[in-house]
């Protein structure tokens, strides 16, 4: 490749950031700022930890087996963390197709902030995590990051085992529903622009693809056969869209989902492709199933404008276990925004804060 190709290409990147800024409403160099090759912990979001200070909050990139693989996982510490004391603490789960060092590591940096002892961790088969094939999406598997995520933090220096918190984004948001039916660990569940899975890769989204569920749980058959003798693994979601092409998809979701983690808050690790295979498994999971078992403090947190609002309503109604429940919508915000629009982040925050304060 000559200097010439990598400068021009350079200029372009440069001014794809310029034009998306333009259209935000935000500084070109507000957008870089949550580029993931600046910071040394390859954080992909705005006010992220650059190094470790005294007397502020800490980053720990750990690591910790789960059922024979490695997970890689970032711990964050409140500020004077001393690990003689006692803290509480809250696992974090990422959004399907996230990694830990985008939203996650942001809300879980925000809750250190408020003096609690956090974790992110990458899933299993996903991230900087191990696990082959890489990208399977199993509910089974989600659920038990969660699972192996407070196993994992509950042996931490200084965490009070005692008032452990469970925050879930988007789809990490369903699998924490799933998860806290019968993990009691959890004190209290919170969600944030919650995505149910399941329901999702059954039905399509906003239950657009009715139609063709025997059709697609057909490839997803065929795709488990060709892997099991040896064959090529067979992806799903790794359309590499143009951006008219972005331009042109029906819902926010995923118009401003392609913006998120291709552009804006891209990390290397972050990918929307999974095993078809998995939709096996994935196609007769529902977060709301058994969800009256869901007993703790419950939280739901959503934007008004979010075209996936409805699978949140739905879990918060069917959370029949609990009395102890609110949702809670952001005006204005859709889903996506809530990862890193400042005022929604600041809203949900608020709403967090308070809500782990008095169930924790």
């Amino acid at each position: 490749m000559t200097q010439h190709t990598i400068s021009v290409r350079t200029q372009r990147k440069t001014l794809k950031a310029t034009l998306m800024a333009a259209i935000i409403g935000l500084s070109a160099a507000e957008v870089g700022a949550a580029d993931y090759q600046q910071n040394p912990f390859t954080l992909a979001y705005d006010g992220a930890i650059a190094k470790n200070e005294p007397g502020k909050v800490n980053i720990h990139p750990v690591s910790y087996s789960l059922n024979g693989l490695d997970i890689s996982a970032n711990v964050y510490t409140p500020a004077n963390y001393d690990p003689a004391k006692k803290y509480p603490a809250v696992v974090v789960a990422h959004p399907n197709g996230g990694v830990k060092e985008q939203v996650a590591g942001l809300y879980a940096q925000r809750l250190a902030e408020q003096g609690y002892i956090t974790v992110a961790a990458d899933a299993a088969y996903q991230g900087a995590s191990a696990g082959q094939p890489r990208n399977v999406d199993k509910p089974a598997y989600r659920i038990e990051d969660i699972h192996g995520m407070a196993d994992f933090l509950t042996q931490y220096a200084g965490v009070d085992q005692q008032r452990l918190g469970l925050l879930g984004l988007c789809g990490g948001g369903g699998y924490s529903l799933a998860a806290a039916q019968t993990d009691k660990r959890f004190q209290s569940v919170a969600t944030l622009s919650m995505f149910n899975s399941g329901r999702v890769r059954r039905n399509g989204y906003v239950d657009s693809q009715l139609g063709t569920i025997a059709e697609r749980l057909q490839q997803a058959s065929n795709a488990r056969a060709q892997q099991a003798a040896g064959g090529e693994v067979v992806y799903s979601g790794d359309a590499n869209l143009t951006d008219e092409q972005i331009a042109k998809l029906p819902f926010a979701l995923y118009r401003q989902g392609y913006e998120y983690y291709w552009k804006t808050h891209a990390h290397p690790n972050s990918t929307f492709k999974y095993t078809t295979s998995s939709l096996l498994d994935l196609m007769r999971f529902d977060a709301t199933n058994q969800i009256e078992l869901l007993q703790q403090p419950l939280l739901m947190i959503a934007g008004t404008e979010a075209d996936s609002l409805y699978m949140t309503e739905d879990a918060f109604a069917k959370a029949t276990g609990t009395q102890d429940k609110e949702l809670f919508k952001i005006e204005g915000a859709t889903h996506i925004e809530t990862y890193w629009v400042p005022k929604y982040v600041d809203a949900a925050m608020d709403k967090l804060t308070a809500f782990y304060a008095r169930t924790l």
